[in-house]
């Protein structure tokens, strides 16, 4: 259906002028090509997550006691989510009729999951610890933790089902914010902040000496080797 017909059909659909007024803040015309390079900004932080998830996770994951097979069930989480979450998120995204625009409450709502996510993630240990796990020394291991385990699955879930919450919209927006620009640009720069934040998060998961510069952060029960 074209674009023309859709802002209608949702003007429409709406009492009063609630419609009209979210696709107003959607499609902003004209917009500069660099305000359209810094809406594109978003794809960077998603993509910068995703490689730190591939390139850091897994083997953190195993030292909580996971198997190799249950953590290749843990990442059925990435299909399944684009399979069910994007979808929704598109259906309801451009139904809604927020004075924020279409696509930006879902951005918002994805990132302060995203938030809580890693805080999950990243404290799964102390977590476990808390709940009854024992232990893990460097130099010997004492079998798995499964509470802490349990709590890092979960985070993990919710941190992929909430980059697909972040995705759909921001892709979404970028198509009606291109304006004249065109929706091969508005991909183009898309695709590239994409690809920054692969360099940048799998440049980053390749060192393990962040945590000697993160030291108030860092996870009580979680023992690092120099």
């Amino acid at each position: 259906m074209a674009r023309g017909d859709g802002e209608l059909e949702l003007s429409v659909g709406v009492r009063g002028t609630g419609g009209a007024a979210a696709a107003a803040a959607d499609h902003v015309a004209p917009i500069s090509l660099g305000r359209l390079i810094l809406a594109g900004m978003v794809a960077g932080g998603v993509q910068y997550g995703w490689a730190l998830q591939l390139s850091l996770l897994t083997p953190y994951v195993q030292t909580l006691g996971l198997s190799h097979a249950l953590t290749s069930f843990m990442w059925l989480c990435g299909p399944i989510a684009g399979l069910v979450v994007q979808p929704l998120v598109g259906l309801y995204s451009d139904r809604c009729t927020a004075r924020w625009g279409r696509r930006r409450p879902f951005i918002l709502i994805g990132c302060m999951l995203i938030c809580l996510a890693v805080i999950v993630v990243g404290f799964s240990s102390d977590i476990g610890a808390a709940l009854g796990d024992t232990k893990e020394h460097c130099s010997l291991y004492h079998g798995p933790r499964w509470h802490a385990a349990i709590v890092y699955v979960l985070g993990f879930w919710l941190l992929d089902f909430s980059n697909n919450t972040v995705q759909g919209p921001a892709r979404a927006m970028m198509a009606d914010l291109c304006g004249h620009h065109g929706p091969s640009a508005a991909n183009s720069i898309f695709c590239s902040w994409m690809a920054l934040g692969n360099i940048l998060g799998y440049s980053s998961g390749s060192t393990n000496n962040w945590h000697k510069a993160a030291q108030p952060s860092r996870a009580r029960a979680v023992c690092f080797e120099s």
